[in-house]
């Protein structure tokens, strides 16, 4: 078949999911041509180098900093000027793969709005959306939930509508868009569920997968440290890693190297200082290249998984494949790929102390 695909990812485990899905598709004998805005990840895994790729401009307004009324007004238009640069972002790309004679239209996650407006744009061509997950903050309470009433009267119910006014935008443009596609894929049943809950919508469930003609051992022996990866922000949950090391038994206690694709610079401090705190080794790589990453994985003891509920992680299994086991945090999609004992062990849930005697465990218990 000839598919056209489109993407706006940056660097990180959706953007490898989608070079690996590329190659595939092209090794089974389909022509493939993708399409960009140019604010995706050109750099790190380019499709361009598996395929014909058009990168189209996507001209997003950029936010100003002003006091809270204004801003809050500044956010709404800011919003609606988003939604209109999306559109037509899309209405571009979809001229052109509405030219191309294309059998049918892969669409993927988009880093700005979850889901892309580009399936109304495709006059009735077949469409898929692979969905890594809806913009999260939108639908879940990352520390607070932003749609709970104000405890204050009247004033503070309109004050808060007003405040919120561009993010109930958002989420009717992502599920309007979502509604679009003929059919959504979805990377975990967890995710079919998430899907269910924010859009209403059904889902099916199409897995990840690894290379492992390019994630296998190294051949070096294991050593006495966790590996965590992923962005070093909140969601990631590397509070809730340095946490429970530090209630592990000092003899027993391994130490903590976190790799990263980009990272909160106050998040890491607030890391770094607690874990001084609790006497943890803890240390932090940014955007270490795959030649590096690859070795640093055959030598981990384990890699720890604690991120709040991701839909899938490809982390754990990318660790397995270099013949490292996982540590994770039961919750999220982790639970669909992590059999215990066989590949990896479930922590329970994210009490520091319950996490802790799962590390003593595998440490004290090589069997």
């Amino acid at each position: 078949m000839r598919i056209a695909v489109w993407h706006n990812l940056p660097s990180g485990g959706g953007k490898r999911a989608l070079h690996d899905q590329v190659s595939g598709l092209i090794q089974r004998g389909h022509e493939v041509e993708s399409w960009c805005p140019t604010m995706a990840d050109g750099n790190y895994l380019p499709l361009s180098k598996l395929c014909r790729e058009h990168v189209l401009p996507l001209e997003l307004p950029t936010g100003k900093k002003t006091p809270p009324f204004i801003g809050w007004a500044m956010d709404y238009f800011t919003t609606m000027a988003q939604v209109r640069a999306l559109r037509n972002h899309a209405a571009a790309c979809a001229t052109q793969i509405r030219a191309g004679n294309f059998d049918v239209v892969l669409a993927m996650s988009c880093v700005v709005s979850a889901m892309s407006p580009l399936g109304e744009n495709l006059g009735g061509m077949p469409c898929a959306v692979y969905l890594q997950e809806p913009k999260r903050q939108l639908y879940e309470a990352m520390l607070h939930q932003r749609w709970a009433a104000p405890a204050a009267g009247f004033a503070g119910v309109m004050i808060d509508a007003l405040k919120h006014a561009h993010q109930r935008i958002e989420m009717r443009e992502e599920i309007r868009n979502a509604r679009a596609y003929n059919r959504i894929l979805v990377n975990s049943f967890f995710s079919r569920e998430t899907v269910l809950r924010c859009y209403g919508l059904e889902s099916e469930v199409c897995y990840l997968s690894i290379d492992t003609d390019f994630f296998k051992p190294s051949g070096e022996s294991p050593e006495n440290f966790l590996i965590g990866f992923g962005a070093v922000d909140f969601h990631k949950g590397v509070d809730r890693a340095v946490e429970a090391l530090g209630r592990v038994r000092p003899e027993l206690r391994p130490k903590l190297v976190w790799v990263g694709n980009n990272a909160n610079a106050e998040y890491v401090a607030k890391l770094k200082s607690r874990a001084a705190a609790l006497n943890v080794d803890f240390s932090v790589r940014v955007m270490v290249p795959d030649t590096e990453l690859i070795p640093l994985l055959g030598r981990a003891a384990a890699v720890l998984y604690t991120s709040r509920l991701e839909p899938f992680g490809l982390a754990p299994l990318e660790a397995n494949a270099c013949g490292t086991p996982a540590l994770a945090i039961a919750e999220g999609g982790v639970r669909e790929s992590i059999v215990e004992g066989e590949n990896g062990l479930l922590m329970p849930d994210a009490a520091p102390g319950n996490m802790a005697a799962v590390i003593e465990r595998f440490f004290s218990e090589p069997g």
